[in-house]
């Protein structure tokens, strides 16, 4: 599995930031190759259950998300399935001046065939838009 982990300190509360987190469809605005999030479910836990389409290496791959974890201003975490396996955890914290948002991704490459380059090449891709989506982020948060 490949893994990113970025983190900022946006200027707003961690109220504000958690509940634009906590609501999937809100999430293609600021994640550059996050197509869509559809057919949001919400579930016993506070979180939700949805789908998603998104856009890796020219591709487009299907699948679900659920929220496995959801504790109020502090953590989403979030196990996709279908195209894309991956683990997504939004971690919260109360800074002065604001809110340190980091986020964490331990996902698995889902192009075996085009070998280790490709997957050198897509891991250095991620962590490029991992800064992209906290940056936009940031910004829609300050606006």
């Amino acid at each position: 599995m490949a893994r990113v982990e970025k983190a900022t300190t946006v200027n707003a509360t961690v109220e504000n930031v958690f509940d634009y987190l906590a609501q999937p469809t809100n999430l293609p605005e600021i994640w550059p190759s996050l197509v869509e999030n559809t057919d949001v479910q919400p579930l016993p836990n506070g979180g939700n259950s949805y789908h998603w389409v998104y856009k890796m290496a020219g591709m487009h791959f299907k699948g679900r998300s659920e929220d496995i974890e959801h504790v109020a201003n502090e953590r989403i975490v979030t196990k996709t399935t279908g195209g894309i396996q991956s683990t997504i955890t939004w971690t919260l914290q109360p800074e002065v001046g604001g809110t340190k948002v980091t986020f964490d991704a331990e996902y698995t490459v889902p192009i075996p065939l085009l070998g280790r380059l490709a997957e050198a090449f897509i891991v250095r891709q991620n962590e490029h838009e991992a800064e992209l989506l906290l940056a936009n982020l940031k910004a829609r948060m300050e606006a």
